[in-house]
């Protein structure tokens, strides 16, 4: 396959696509993120406007109460370890003064993982880039640049694949085609990649 010609077919289709969670300030793209697991953008984008008005720096998540915390995300799921992961996140992070800058340093902060760290990286430090949420999966397998789908081995493949200049915005168009067209169920097909989908 031609990994050009998807990219460019992809920017064509969404040429302005972004990170589809709403924020402010670099670290609150980091708490949406955790947010974010096992839940949908569109819900966290509800969520955060109050959670943000009412906590507004790291210091006052570092030190939120865990009860109050809870109520203002519970709706995202898994509410009890992300109220945890969050407030011990924004200690470490005010603590540190900086968010880090590597994949390695960033795993190591509470309720980080390489999807996450990845998106910090691509959005917030602009570097190279391949966040494996599960469009991105799904749909690299379907275009045939991956043969897994263990996210540490996507992102593997998609490392040697893609131009490093292009894969953060890459991975957002991804998202994009996948909510809008490439859908896990009832996909609207055929798209512009008739001819090379495993489908």
């Amino acid at each position: 396959m031609d990994i050009l010609y998807i990219c460019k077919t992809l920017e064509e289709l969404y040429p302005d696509a972004k990170c589809s969670l709403d924020y402010k300030e670099d670290w609150q793209l980091i708490i949406a993120a955790r947010l974010s697991a096992q839940c949908t953008d569109e819900r966290v984008n509800k969520i955060t406007p109050a959670l943000f008005e009412h906590y507004r720096t790291l210091d006052d998540f570092a030190n939120a109460d865990i009860a109050d915390l809870e109520q203002y995300i519970y709706s995202c799921g898994f509410y009890h370890t992300k109220a945890k992961d969050i407030k011990a996140l924004c200690k470490c992070l005010y603590d540190l003064g900086y968010i880090p800058d590597t994949i390695e340093e960033l795993i190591k902060l509470p309720g980080i993982g390489r999807k996450t760290a990845n998106l910090i990286m691509g959005d917030i430090h602009h570097q190279p880039s391949i966040v494996t949420d599960t469009h991105f999966i799904r749909i690299t397998n379907r275009l045939g640049l991956t043969n897994t789908t263990i996210p540490a081995k996507v992102e593997s493949d998609l490392r040697k694949l893609i131009p490093p200049e292009l894969s953060t915005d890459f991975c957002h168009r991804i998202v994009y085609f996948g909510r809008n067209i490439c859908k896990a169920k009832n996909p609207h097909c055929p798209c512009p990649f008739f001819g090379i989908c495993r489908l």
